[in-house]
């Protein structure tokens, strides 16, 4: 997938500018898969009028902080190792801390998260085992919930 960031600031007379009008270049896992972090901060979203990009630590930030991210998962695959290795690898690696090490790839952060389905079809599973089917259109406002 092409992902591509343009981020609007102001002139010197405040008037409306492109600040920046980049692609963002994906990291690559596994046979497929990719996470595009188009933008993010770990601090308090703010007006950067020169179209730079704020420096942020880990996928997920800290309170206060904010993230949109793109990712892009391989058809058929799963978050257990035993079922596709390389993305519960990645999902380790990536989520760090706030991941469950029993059941990789789940993850309570401290944050409101927004998921949307571009392509395909995906299953959201909630802490009781339900799961609910996601399809191209869906959103999913995550408040700080596993």
């Amino acid at each position: 997938m092409r992902v591509r960031r343009v981020v609007t600031g102001h002139s010197p007379e405040g008037k409306a500018i492109v600040a920046s009008d980049e692609l963002v270049e994906p990291i690559e896992f596994g046979t497929g898969g990719a996470y595009h972090a188009p933008w993010g901060a770990d601090a308090p979203a703010r007006f950067p009028d020169d179209g730079s990009a704020p420096a942020w630590s880990m996928p997920f930030p800290p309170p206060g902080g904010h993230r949109f991210l793109l990712m892009t998962l391989p058809v058929g695959s799963a978050r257990d190792a035993g079922t596709d290795a390389e993305l519960s690898s990645f999902l380790a690696d990536s989520l760090g801390e706030i991941m469950e090490k029993d059941e990789p790839g789940m993850h309570k952060t401290a944050t409101i998260d927004y998921e949307v389905v571009l392509a395909g079809r995906i299953g959201l599973e909630l802490d009781d085992g339900r799961e609910i089917l996601l399809a191209p259109g869906d959103v999913v406002v995550q408040n700080g919930t596993r």
